[in-house]
């Protein structure tokens, strides 16, 4: 049972929210969900006290429903409670497997933390479970770095074709290390999936968009050479990566490059992203919130060439968080399609593709060879998706 309950709001237009894991990135989600119109969280889920703790107080300094939130210990017991319309799974990775499979049986409409899974395999199952569930449901898969005000501005240029046919997307992410998260589950790559699926989905997301391909062969190299080595759990030593180089080989000739490093926080922008084509290059550089253009000119002796440069912002964001406002445009857009009855812009299928690369990278690591992406069974007869010509 709840700890307390509460009454469905009295105007339809309100859509009532629970959450599934409320440490971190669910405060995270609570937070833009209480920024956006007519929305309410009615609900929340997790089995640790000081997180449920965390939600209720975010609840309280927000502006909520103006009540108390149902609380409980258990999933289940939240989907059964009938308080909520849409949910949200922000839980540790290694739990969104069995959750999505008891989500995609009940009549909500669902959104879920990026990696989609830890396992590709679950990965599969919980896309094939999705796609064969009622369509009059919103199943959303939470890629947010694609609502980053310079990404979208980059995108939009590459879809007007400013760069031409997009040859090369290289992403560098210099950062900080993983912070801690309750019971320090995110230490360990059987509970994570592994640094280049945990955090780099977003970026090989980002590759697919760019290209509009399908990855057919990963190489990448990486290691655990500065973090966490000198922290113990129950006698265990962290074994996530800290750095890596991941080349991702595309069906139409495209490529694109990862350069991650987590002992790089003393950089000026988290993350830098290059997109090259035979008319020119983008460049989006998120902490700044800069978007450069460079243009080729015919003159490539003198070297001069048109390049703009200019700071990219949102005037919607009503809710700025730990990503540059891009969590309150992905659930704005995730709550805009619930009342248009329209699909996710985003689909679990997309998470399931941007993970795969992740879980081919570290294969790649582990061999020591090149992967391509038929060598992993799970995807065997699966067609990629959604709507992407993968023609070579």
């Amino acid at each position: 049972m709840p700890d307390s309950a509460i009454d469905a709001p009295p105007d339809s237009n309100v859509i009532r929210y629970g959450v599934i894991g409320t440490g971190m990135m669910g405060v995270e989600h609570i937070q833009n969900i209480l920024a956006l119109d007519d929305a309410v969280v009615t609900a929340v889920a997790d089995p640790h006290p000081q997180s449920i703790e965390w939600a209720r107080e975010t609840i309280r300094t927000g502006n909520g429903a103006g009540t108390d939130v149902a609380t409980f210990d258990d999933h289940v017991a939240l989907l059964d409670s009938d308080l909520c319309d849409a949910v949200v799974i922000a839980s540790p990775n290694f739990t969104h497997h069995q959750i999505l499979l008891d989500a995609i049986e009940r009549p909500v409409h669902l959104l879920v933390e990026k990696p989609l899974c830890t396992e590709l395999l679950h990965c599969r199952e919980v896309v094939e479970a999705a796609e064969l569930a009622a369509h009059d449901r919103v199943i959303w898969m939470g890629l947010e770095y694609r609502y980053m005000p310079p990404v979208r501005r980059l995108m939009t240029e590459i879809e007007a074709g400013t760069v031409g046919d997009v040859k090369m997307v290289a992403i560098r992410e210099h950062r900080f290390p993983f912070l801690p998260k309750v019971d320090n589950w995110n230490r360990f790559s059987e509970n994570t999936g592994g640094t280049l699926v945990e955090k780099c989905c977003h970026f090989f997301d980002l590759m697919i968009e760019a290209t509009k391909s399908a990855p057919v062969r990963v190489m990448a190299s990486g290691a655990q050479d500065v973090n966490h080595l000198d922290e113990r759990y129950d006698g265990r030593t962290p074994d996530i990566l800290d750095n890596a180089y991941v080349i991702v080989e595309f069906a139409n000739g495209a490529r694109g490059m990862l350069d991650l490093c987590m002992f790089a926080e003393a950089s000026k922008n988290e993350r830098e992203i290059a997109v090259t084509g035979p008319l020119g290059k983008l460049e989006a550089l998120d902490t700044e919130s800069v978007v450069r253009i460079g243009r080729r000119t015919d003159d490539i002796v003198s070297g001069i060439n048109v390049i703009t440069e200019e700071r990219v912002t949102d005037t919607d964001i009503k809710h700025m968080g730990l990503h540059h406002g891009a969590s309150y445009l992905e659930h704005a857009d995730f709550a805009a399609a619930i009342r248009a009855g329209r699909p996710a812009a985003v689909t679990l299928r997309d998470g399931l593709w941007s993970a795969a690369i992740g879980f081919a990278a570290h294969r790649s690591i582990e061999t020591g060879l090149p992967i391509s992406m038929t060598d992993l069974v799970e995807l065997d007869g699966l067609e990629f998706g959604s709507g992407v010509d993968v023609a070579s």
